[in-house]
């Protein structure tokens, strides 16, 4: 029994035991890591993710019979105890925020399919995932577009990935309460295997980037976690958005680098190495992606560590072990790939991408870290996959 398939049994016996029937329909979203455009989604950039091998998996049926009122019930299987993961809440009544963060996501999706039209019939789902929470590889994400996918397939909606991805951010935005952009759930909702997702998040047009065959995606879990709504995720956004009201643009995508040059003298120092981070930011994006495409490691070891250099001092999301790792990978690899710093920041994963035959010095220089580290870092080799999919169980 491979991954995938240990993950739906557990969301079919959690479905089983939660309701006491079997469920008739799966679905699966996967989570994702950022190859390069950190912190420009919700500044209407490009971004260049891919979904990676780890996945939400929603086991879905029709409510109980003998209910007669319009509920919506879900179980969360990762979340504690039976008990205490499971939520009920009526479809006609105003959905209300919910006593913990699982539930938000749900109630959230549920209530955002309103908000845009969409009326979701009753129903019953129980939730599984192996996208690791906290590690900055969105388990979020791929939770709210898993449920999105259920409730929009069930409810006979066929919503387009685009949809998908807007209504588990709304979600995440309104009732979780973390103001992320819409580059996880369009990796989730989007992506295809073997490739990367080039997206506008201003357009949501996307195009898919090929993945030479002979690199590597490497997750580097540094063990240290974070809580997006806890962190100064929120407040880089907002200082983001005093960047481009103090110039006059939309976003700081409008933004080149002469005019922020030119009006560094009238902007405070901190607001300043912010917009540095993302207009710089936005021009390692068409670089990578050539180099993803090529196999050229030379230009991924070269941009990727500007890049992590620029998130840890510029946008202050870096910590020092993260920063003392980095370094060790990189200079391990030389010019057989690079590294940075992945996801929101303040903890969280480092993602590599080099040779498929660099994993030894990857793993040398984790574990010449590990022997005088706090928390043990450790690697996973990921396999880019396709994007958000009902699965057809036998």
């Amino acid at each position: 029994m491979d991954r995938r398939e240990r993950l739906i049994a557990r969301a079919r016996q959690g479905f089983r035991l939660a309701y006491g029937v079997e469920p008739t329909r799966f679905f699966a979203a996967p989570g994702r890591v950022n190859l390069i455009g950190e912190h420009v989604d919700y500044n209407d950039g490009f971004v260049l993710p891919c979904a990676i091998d780890r996945e939400t998996i929603v086991a879905a049926g029709p409510p109980a019979p003998q209910i007669r009122e319009k509920l919506f019930e879900a179980v969360a299987l990762d979340m504690g105890e039976m008990a205490s993961a499971r939520d009920r809440f009526d479809l006609v009544a105003p959905i209300r925020p919910g006593e913990n963060n699982w539930q938000n996501h749900v109630r959230g999706v549920v209530q955002a399919l309103g908000r845009y039209g969409h009326r979701v019939r009753p129903m019953r789902i129980a939730i599984a995932g192996d996208v690791p929470i906290g590690a900055g590889l969105s388990s979020s994400a791929a939770f709210g577009v898993a449920v999105a996918l259920a409730c929009s397939d069930y409810s006979g909606l066929d919503l387009a990935p685009e949809m998908l991805a807007k209504v588990a951010q709304l979600a995440e935005n309104d009732f979780v309460g973390c103001a992320c952009g819409i580059m996880d759930q369009m990796a989730s909702a989007a992506s295809v295997a073997d490739h990367a997702l080039l997206l506008d998040c201003r357009s949501l047009d996307f195009m898919p980037v090929p993945i030479h065959q002979s690199l590597a995606i490497t997750v580097i879990d540094t063990g240290i976690r974070r809580s997006l709504t806890e962190s100064a995720f929120n407040q880089r956004r907002a200082e983001c958005e005093a960047v481009a009201r103090h110039f006059g643009v939309k976003a700081l995508r409008d933004l080149d680098f002469g005019t922020l040059l030119r009006g560094e003298p009238d902007l405070d120092h901190t607001l300043f190495r912010r917009a540095r981070h993302v207009v710089g930011e936005l021009d390692r994006v068409e670089p990578v992606g050539v180099a993803l495409a090529k196999g050229d490691t030379a230009v991924l070891a070269q941009v990727m560590r500007e890049a992590h250099l620029s998130l840890a001092e510029d946008f202050d999301v870096s910590l020092p072990p993260i920063d003392r790792l980095a370094q060790m990978v990189a200079e391990a690899l030389g010019d057989a790939g690079g590294v940075r710093l992945t996801g929101a920041g303040f903890g969280g994963c480092l993602v590599a991408v080099a040779r498929d035959d660099a994993g030894a010095a990857i793993d040398e220089a984790i574990g010449r870290y590990n022997d005088e580290a706090d928390l043990p870092a450790r690697a996973e080799v990921f396999r880019p996959i396709s994007g958000a999919a009902e699965i057809m169980v036998g």
